[in-house]
């Protein structure tokens, strides 16, 4: 009977982890306080955006085989699939398609509320980016508003592009 009622015990601290005593211990609150943000990782493909963005270009790759645009970068073009792909700089001008208000961020790292958007770029492409306002509860961010693209810093070794 013993064993079986300390096999229950463990059994709801994994079910129930938000109301086990074990997972309320103090270490818990200290891993917590030390959120930071989720950092991008650039790949051998992916380089030249996160050079863009630190250089505070926004750069789109761009196929020489059917002269169209893409977001986010690729090995090959996702319209013919050619790999005739190059980078350009992009005019950095889109419209707001949709956006929600983030109320809860996933951390402590993340400051809520805040918006995020997608955004119908000028060169024909769609990319989700934070939209910086001073308050996200206004009512003056509609969908269809114009939009320019800023970068800010994201860590010390990152920059990201807001609109």
């Amino acid at each position: 009977m013993h064993v079986r009622s300390a096999m229950h015990k463990r059994r709801w601290c994994t079910l129930k982890v938000a109301l086990c005593p074990v997972m309320q211990h103090s270490s818990w609150g200290l891993m917590m306080s030390k959120a930071t943000k989720i950092q991008p990782r650039p790949t051998a493909v992916s380089e030249p955006y996160w050079q863009g963005c630190s250089d505070k270009e926004l750069r789109l790759q761009f196929c020489t085989s059917c002269n169209k645009h893409q977001f986010y970068p690729r090995i090959v073009c996702s319209t013919c699939g050619s790999s005739e792909l190059e980078w350009q700089k992009a005019s950095g001008q889109g419209t707001i398609a949709s956006f929600t208000v983030v109320r809860r961020g996933v951390s402590e790292a993340y400051t809520a509320p805040y918006l995020v958007a997608l955004i119908d770029l000028a060169e024909g492409v769609r990319m989700m980016s934070q939209v910086l306002t001073s308050n996200p509860d206004d009512g003056r961010l509609r969908v269809g508003a114009n939009v320019t693209v800023s970068f800010v810093e994201w860590s010390p070794e990152m920059m990201v592009p807001v609109f």
